[in-house]
């Protein structure tokens, strides 16, 4: 990771939620548009429209969330909050994720078990994935810019992008291994470089 000066915006810069309601309420919109996956609405929402954090920020945070146990968004969902109003803007970030979409996924549930044999209801979904494959490949190429200000160089960081992809992908090892083996060598590496 980057030091904490390096390629952060300047704190005037970002805008910042009003209160923990905000926090709730906008969590609960991404939460609602994330169908499929939330990668790409998180980017959007909180860099590009809200202007929560800057772009290094949401990769320094989406680095952090994807690591620890658990949904990467909900992970982010907590940072943000806490970032902003301790445990109360934790827990709203929370709650924003969860309340709202727990009522609808129940609702499209209920609805599932009555049209799961249809045809049309499984080519749908089919379909559904592959829109959801391509905001996670386009959000991911749309943070490709940011590694070229990471310490090891834009070279290092996508052979680490490359290895990863083959190590997950092509040789199906286990996420856990993959995580401890690259991402154990990249932060290693990065310590080293960066000046103390």
């Amino acid at each position: 990771m980057l030091p904490a000066s390096a390629g952060t915006a300047p704190a005037a810069e970002l805008a910042r939620p009003e209160s923990p309601r905000d926090l709730f309420v906008s969590f609960t919109w991404l939460a609602l548009q994330g169908f499929g996956g939330v990668l790409a609405v998180v980017q959007r929402e909180m860099v590009e429209k809200k202007r929560w954090l800057s772009p290094d920020q949401f990769l320094e945070d989406w680095a952090v969330a994807q690591v620890l146990p658990g949904p990467n968004v909900i992970n982010l969902a907590l940072m943000i909050g806490d970032r902003y109003f301790g445990l109360r803007g934790a827990i709203a970030a929370l709650a924003g994720m969860l309340a709202v979409p727990m009522v609808v996924i129940l609702a499209l549930a209920i609805l599932y078990a009555q049209y799961a044999g249809h045809p049309q209801v499984a080519g749908a979904l089919r379909g559904m994935g592959a829109v959801a494959g391509g905001l996670i490949a386009a959000t991911g190429i749309k943070l490709v810019p940011q590694l070229r200000r990471n310490p090891l160089g834009f070279g290092v960081c996508l052979g680490f992008v490359v290895l990863v992809a083959i190590a997950v992908a092509g040789l199906r090892w286990p996420l856990l291994w993959v995580l401890l083996a690259f991402g154990g060598a990249a932060c290693a590496w990065t310590w080293r470089k960066i000046p103390a």
